[in-house]
This record gives C-alpha cells, sequence and structure tokens, in this order.
C-alpha cells in the first residue's frame, strides 16, 4: 500500500489497550501507523482481531527496556523511508509485586529504565525525522505525545494517594549516584516497586516539558502529555493481585468516576495525536480525574515537581548520560 499520502505516526505498546485503539483510532482517521511493539506477531493479531486494514499498519520490534533494542528499531523505521509525522510514547510496565528489583540490560531498574529512559532515548533519536516533517510543504506541525497518569501529578487526588508513596523524585539521588546496583530508586531511598512506576511516569511529564523548552522554538514540533481518564482494565495491571483486577475498575466506575474504556482512551490520544484543537505546545492535556458527560479536554496544571525547570534540566542530562547521549 502506498503511504506517501497518509500521516505517519508510531505507538510504543500498540498490541493492547490504550496503545491499540489509539492505533485504531488513527487508522480511522486516515494516518499509517507503525505499532512498536515487543512482540509484533501479538501486536499484528490484536489489529486483526479489530479488523484493521494490515495495509494500514508497520509493525516493528521493540523493547524500551533495552537501549540496543531502541537503536535498532530507530534503524528498522529509518530504513523503512516512512515520513514521521507524530510518536505517541504509550508503553509502561508496572510491576507493583516485585520485592527486588529488576534490572534492564544496563542494569537500571526496569520501570524507569523502560517507561523513562526508552522513551527518552526512543524521543531523542527520532527528533530529526519529526523535524522533518515540519518542513514539508502543507504538513501540520508534527506532535510528541506522551502518556502521563493521574498518580504522577500531585494536583490531582489521585497523585496525593500514599500507596506505597507520592512520585517524588526528591533531588535525583539515585541517579547522580550512577542508578545502578544497589541503587534502585530515583531518589536514592528504599526500593518500593509501586512508586517506581509513579516516578516513571512522573519523569515522563517533566522531560516532556523540557523537550517542549528545548525544542520547540526551533524546530516547531509539538511536545504534549495527557490523560485521558483511568483506563482501569488493561493489561497494566496484569501483575496486580486478581482481587485488584476485580475491585479496582468497580471502583474507579462507581465511586471515584474516573473509568473510561481503552475505545475512549485510545480515542482520546488521536485527538491529541491529529486534531487541530491540540496544536499548542507544552500543554498537560485532561478530560478530569471525574469522568463527566460531554467534558471538553483541558489544558491542566501539573504539580512543582512535575513543572520545575531546574529540576527538569537536571534530569535531562543525568538521563542523557544514561542513554548514552550528549546532554
Amino acid at each position: 500500500m502506498n503511504t506517501s499520502h497518509r500521516p505517519v505516526v508510531i505507538i510504543t505498546g500498540a498490541s493492547s489497550g490504550v496503545g491499540l485503539h489509539a492505533a485504531s483510532a488513527l487508522v480511522a482517521r486516515g494516518w499509517h501507523v507503525v505499532a512498536a511493539c515487543r512482540d509484533t506477531a501479538k501486536a499484528r493479531a490484536a489489529a486483526d482481531s479489530l479488523g484493521l486494514d494490515r495495509g494500514s499498519l508497520t509493525h516493528l520490534a521493540l523493547d524500551l527496556g533495552a537501549q540496543d533494542s531502541v537503536r535498532g528499531f530507530v534503524r528498522a523505521f529509518q530504513e523503512t523511508a516512512l515520513p514521521l509525522q507524530a510518536l505517541v510514547c504509550n508503553a509502561a510496565v508496572y510491576l507493583p509485586r516485585l520485592t527486588t528489583p529488576g534490572r534492564s540490560p544496563e542494569g537500571y531498574e526496569i520501570s524507569v529504565a523502560t517507561n523513562h529512559l526508552g522513551h527518552f532515548l526512543l524521543s531523542r533519536l527520532l527528533l530529526p525525522d519529526l523535524e522533518r516533517a515540519a518542513g514539508r510543504p502543507g504538513s501540520p506541525a508534527p506532535r510528541l505525545v506522551t502518556l502521563g497518569t493521574v498518580t504522577a501529578n500531585s494536583e490531582e487526588f489521585g497523585g496525593k494517594v500514599p500507596i506505597p508513596a507520592p512520585a517524588d523524585l526528591g533531588t535525583l539521588q539515585g541517579l547522580k549516584a550512577g542508578f545502578l546496583d544497589p541503587v534502585a530508586m530515583l531518589d536514592g531511598k528504599p526500593f518500593k516497586p509501586g512508586k517506581a512506576y509513579k516516578d516513571s511516569k512522573l519523569c515522563n511529564m517533566v522531560t516532556s516539558r523540557e523537550f517542549h523548552r528545548r525544542f520547540h522554538a526551533s524546530t516547531a514540533i509539538v511536545f504534549n502529555t495527557l490523560y485521558p481518564g483511568c483506563v482501569a482494565d488493561t493489561a497494566l495491571f496484569r501483575d496486580t493481585p486478581a482481587l485488584f483486577r476485580t475491585i479496582f475498575p468497580w471502583f474507579q466506575k462507581n465511586i471515584t468516576k474516573g473509568y473510561v474504556t481503552q475505545e475512549l482512551a485510545g480515542d482520546r490520544v488521536a485527538q491529541v495525536v491529529a486534531d487541530p484543537g491540540f496544536a499548542d505546545s507544552g500543554v498537560h492535556w485532561s478530560w478530569g480525574n471525574r469522568q463527566k458527560e460531554g467534558r471538553q479536554p483541558f489544558s491542566q496544571a501539573l504539580s512543582l515537581k512535575a513543572s520545575n525547570e531546574v529540576l527538569a534540566r537536571e534530569l535531562w542530562e543525568l538521563s542523557s548520560l544514561c542513554v548514552r547521549l550528549p546532554g
């Protein structure tokens, strides 16, 4: 299929959940989707299950937790010669039952290695491809969209929940110490797997703002994050206890009213990627922690932890060392 007339988007973690449904929504909008997943056979089967046109998708292997895999994916994508219009950093791991930290091939705690460092490296390496899109006649501004979470934004109630602890990067003591065994937390404190996930998502939101400050004016790339609502029944929670997987969706549907379906969350991601109303850069888009019929998306303030520019610069420089790129 000739994709030269279709905008191209890379979506990480497009084999299930929000990523899969974002791919479906963007294909329906006329986009060509590059599904970046660890298991490409699973991703193809998932796309087939939704009846997606195979000619509208390209599947390439990507393990965000392994930096060699990230670099290999970028080379493979660039060999396709597809003109990149948007990158969606969606994939994440959540491993709340670990008692000792999992480690990436580079030796970094696996939640941060995958959710933050993997996406940071991927985004840095693909910036030139996105910048070329800004120079194509008639092409809208390219976009780099990152999935945030309410649990990493202490401006929201969900970000204040002290189980196991709120997201907090401290002064990046763990990164400054090298972030290798025995260090497992960005703030250098004892390992808490649930907090490691929250911290990694806070990093996503911090670095998105730093991308905006460093590159938006010179490249015209739009850098945004979003919280599409609580998608309480995706594969992200596959490593939680079975009872949690039953109670949590019920609680979000009936008590907090924060629940959204995978289909709706995927469509909201597609809106932020493709629709003209989301062209402002440096914005965190939200539909609210409590879902209301007909509510329009809005630009939501981030916590001081997420918008601290000094911390963001330090995180950028230390993360660059971790992924072997210049700061």
